[in-house]
């Protein structure tokens, strides 16, 4: 990439943007039975998980303006990176208090930073947005989401550098990533992106052998092994995607919790004991 482009995509940096919604209780019973909880059915003031503010906010663009991989087209918010492959590389996640069916909810976003890099795949950008969500009390999620824009996939790519999960994690719990749980997270995240439903598109338009399971699905997941063993809700989460996990694979979660309590280590790691999403949280 130009250091010309460069510049010219840099000019997104300090744009902002608002949107509002209210915390319904619907997504959070349809999310609820996604990740094979049994619980009542959500209820006027329950307090929303952390994460699950994912499901609201939508972008919601007519099918004119989408682009050919689901996605809608470049340039409004986000910057138009000239690349082809966008993916979720990771973010920071801080939640200062609960978010509650029934609320009014802010989202402040802005662009913070867009960067360029060389990897062994050809060029990268990573851009970098800070989301701020507001309810009628303050502040309640502080968030920095990076995403990634790469280079096409070429026949005979070397795929990324494994890294190898531990073995006898203190938490544990495996599932597979079928067709149906990527689609109802498609669905409930309003995502049409083609990679993680149109098995003909992600195998000859982007070169991947299989669908992709998304990567804040894994992101909540890791999120909701810690609701399983932890009664000390999650105040903050640093998470990174590692390497793509594909539909069909059973894939484990996966915690060990730091003496004391106080924080926890979690990953995700596909059939081959390879880790395709780490995080650390701190309750």
């Amino acid at each position: 990439m130009s250091e010309t482009n460069l510049d010219a995509l840099r000019d997104w940096i300090g744009k902002t943007e608002t949107a509002t919604d209210t915390v319904t209780a619907w997504p959070v019973a349809a999310l609820t039975a996604t990740l094979d909880r049994r619980e009542m059915p959500p209820a006027l003031g329950d307090e929303l998980p952390p994460c699950w503010h994912w499901l609201y906010f939508l972008e919601a663009k007519p099918a004119a303006e989408l682009g050919s991989d689901g996605h809608p087209k470049r340039g409004g918010f986000l910057p138009p990176v000239p690349l082809p492959r966008r993916m979720w590389a990771g973010g920071r996640l801080e939640f200062l208090q609960p978010l509650r069916i029934g609320d009014a909810i802010r989202r402040d976003s802005t662009i913070l930073s867009v960067e360029t890099k060389r990897g062994r795949s050809g060029s990268l950008v990573f851009v970098t947005v800070q989301h701020v969500v507001s309810n009628a009390a303050g502040i309640a999620v502080r968030e920095e989401h990076d995403i990634v824009y790469r280079e096409a996939a070429r026949p005979g790519d070397a795929p990324p550098e494994p890294t190898l999960a531990q073995a006898n994690p203190a938490w544990h719990r495996s599932l597979t990533g079928d067709p149906v749980l990527l689609f109802r997270y498609s669905a409930l995240t309003f995502n049409g992106h083609r990679i993680h439903y149109d098995l003909d598109y992600a195998r000859h338009e982007e070169n991947y052998p299989g669908l992709i399971v998304h990567g804040p699905l894994q992101t909540t997941l890791m999120l909701d092994l810690c609701r399983r063993h932890m009664q000390r809700p999650v105040k903050k989460l640093d998470y990174r995607a590692r390497q793509p996990m594909f539909h069909g694979e059973t894939f484990s979660i996966n915690g060990n919790p730091h003496a004391g309590g106080a924080t926890a280590e979690l990953w995700v790691a596909n059939v081959a004991g390879h880790v395709t999403m780490s995080g650390m949280a701190s309750f």
